[in-house]
């Protein structure tokens, strides 16, 4: 007997969530249904997909193998199904995207409201993480990312401010105490808030003049991962615990208040804005076609400090 589609994707939901309790809250169905869809997918195929114990749910090594086909599978799946929205007067369904914590910040607050505004019909649900994920295989439409970070075979599509730049702050208060850094290599004697990725990368702080470029590395008082912790980097810095290196775009309330003041600042990094980026070689589900379409159109135009792309 052919795995039935409910169950699969009961399966995919649950070995990306870890657990049946967090893949209920994501898909809105319950734990004990979706137990039993993968429990009945498992008889069926004679084999024990997932570990369970009462902490943690892990793929087994069948289990793995078989999620590492199923995503992508069942987004072409999703992706056929959605053909047919083409026939409808107004675009429907859900558009999933993949973005960093800057972007759902810095970027989607001017364009989602007026996008969903303009289709109704349409339901965008956000994975916010910073980890670069594979978007067929995490089942997402589209993600934004930076352009050293798109994959070759991706459709890239301006989105946000055209330029942006990393900023260097600190208290009034810190400074008055500690002296104000005059060059970047000044920094390895100050106490540095700093950022660390999920996969343990903690990157340097890179600065730029007159075509000189300087990488520094400094230590500090304050360690948080990037994205769920920035918050916490910032009230550090408002508190006067040391200096921060952060989107100028993320500190600019805070630098206009003077509750913050630039350090640096004529070495401040200048680089090209993000971009919504998906893949090329299968068929654009409609709610990201009208998202396409939005961006390109008058709405896309709207966001502040960004210059409207030309069609491919």
């Amino acid at each position: 007997m052919k795995p039935d589609l409910g169950d699969l994707n009961a399966f995919l939901a649950v070995a990306k969530a870890r657990g049946f309790r967090e893949a209920a809250r994501l898909t809105g169905a319950s734990a004990s249904g979706l137990s039993e869809a993968v429990r009945r997918l498992e008889d069926g195929m004679g084999l024990r997909l997932l570990h369970r114990t009462t902490r943690s749910v892990t793929a087994t090594e069948a289990g793995q193998r078989l999620l590492e086909r199923l995503g992508p599978a069942l987004a072409e799946v999703d992706a056929a199904l959605d053909v047919v929205n083409g026939f409808r007067d107004r675009p429907a369904g859900t558009l999933r995207l993949n973005v960093p914590v800057s972007a759902a910040r810095l970027v989607l607050p001017a364009i989602l409201p007026r996008f969903l505004a303009a289709f109704p019909e349409i339901r965008v649900e956000l994975e916010v993480e910073d980890s670069f994920v594979d978007l067929v295989a995490a089942r997402c439409d589209a993600g934004i990312r930076y352009d050293e970070r798109l994959e070759q075979d991706m459709i890239a599509l301006p989105i946000g401010p055209r330029e942006q730049r990393f900023a260097t702050v600190a208290a009034p208060a810190y400074l008055a105490r500690y002296g104000v850094p005059q060059h970047p290599r000044d920094l390895l004697g100050h106490a540095c808030l700093r950022g660390r990725f999920t996969s343990g990368a903690m990157p340097p702080w890179e600065f730029e003049r007159d075509g000189e470029v300087v990488l520094v590395d400094p230590g500090g008082p304050l360690v948080v991962r990037v994205g769920a912790g920035t918050d916490l980097l910032v009230d550090a810095a408002l508190a006067g615990s040391g200096v921060l290196f952060l989107f100028e775009d993320w500190l600019r309330p805070h630098l206009d208040s003077g509750a913050l003041v630039p350090v640096l600042e004529a070495w401040w990094q200048r680089f090209p804005g993000p971009f919504l980026y998906y893949p090329g070689r299968r068929l654009v589900p409609a709610p990201l076609r009208a998202f396409i379409d939005f961006l390109r159109g008058p709405g896309g135009a709207r966001q502040p400090g960004f210059t409207q792309p030309q069609a491919p």
